[in-house]
């Protein structure tokens, strides 16, 4: 249900193309707004919004738009994803020397992620693919960084064409690369998640700590892990140390220099513990493991 400020977006495979090929970020915002989909300005070459609430604040208001953009002709544009909009998108990042592109082709092998709309080239050399978003289906935002892959639903939103943002000292363009000859289909999410990160089979460690002992004991025990044993045990003790209701901060600050003592890459222990995090939460349903919105003021970081 759309109320006076949120109509029904009336998407096509060419609107976004269409969009992207007007001459000011101004006249943008304002041809996304006058087909009823909602945006809000962003900092110029850059993804934080600038209205007090984020994505919150989007509206498809021909009036309140152009007011924004004559305020900040400069500004990007925040699309907000899910049924404000219509339409979700899978981000595939590339940063690094990390990317998301061979988890995307597994996912379209799969039969999961082949009914995309238009695909859009990120400054970073990244990807978003949009898709329908289903209807009266509320499909919340994830990550899974060991494929980086996000997912952008309700909750969440996106930079869209023609947007630009720093690279290098640049200014990079999101630019439309491909609109599908075949109708677009919508996504389904939790499907998708499930092949990208499947449930994770651990066998506790038969010298573990005793259960229900304190995060203390936990860390020690964390940082005398043997090699082959560390990061399957600085596993078990984030699930444990979740278990016990302690937050995913805490669990870093504890567990974090323990798995450094014991000799694993911080990229390593920060994709363990967030893996830790997230499944364990879940199992337990930690209040923190329901889905809930992105801080208004948080950039995706897309």
């Amino acid at each position: 249900m759309y109320d006076a400020t949120h109509p029904v977006p009336r998407w096509s495979t060419g609107t976004m193309r269409r969009v992207a090929a007007e001459t000011t970020l101004a006249d943008a915002a304002l041809r996304y707004a006058n087909l009823g989909i909602s945006v809000f300005p962003c900092v110029p070459g850059g993804k934080q919004p600038l209205t007090p609430s984020g994505f919150h604040d989007a509206t498809s208001s021909a009036r309140m738009v152009a007011y924004w953009w004559r305020r900040h002709p400069e500004a990007n544009i925040g699309l907000p994803t899910g049924g404000t909009t219509g339409v979700v998108v899978l981000d595939i990042d590339v940063h690094n020397g990390e990317s998301g592109y061979p988890a995307f082709e597994r996912s379209r092998s799969a039969g999961l992620a082949n009914g995309w709309g238009w695909l859009v080239r990120t400054p970073s050399g990244g990807l978003h693919a949009y898709f329908p978003a289903t209807p009266d289906v509320e499909q919340r935002c994830w990550q899974v960084p060991t494929a980086h892959v996000d997912f952008r639903g309700d909750g969440g939103y996106v930079v869209a064409p023609p947007s630009r943002v720093e690279v290098a000292g640049h200014p990079a363009p999101y630019s439309v690369i491909a609109v599908a000859r075949h109708p677009a289909q919508g996504l389904d999410a939790t499907a998708l998640r499930q092949l990208l990160e499947p449930p994770r089979r651990f066998r506790p460690p038969p010298d573990r700590p005793a259960v229900d002992c304190r995060p203390d004991r936990l860390a020690a025990w964390v940082a005398s892990r043997p090699e082959g044993g560390r990061n399957g045990g600085l596993f078990w003790a984030a699930c444990e140390m979740v278990r016990q209701g302690h937050a995913d901060l805490e669990i870093a600050s504890v567990l974090g220099p323990a798995a450094q003592t014991a000799g694993l890459p911080d990229r390593e222990i920060e994709s363990t513990l967030r893996s830790a995090y997230r499944i364990a939460s879940r199992l337990t349903q930690a209040p923190a493991s329901r889905p809930g919105p992105t801080r208004p003021t948080e950039a995706t970081g897309l």
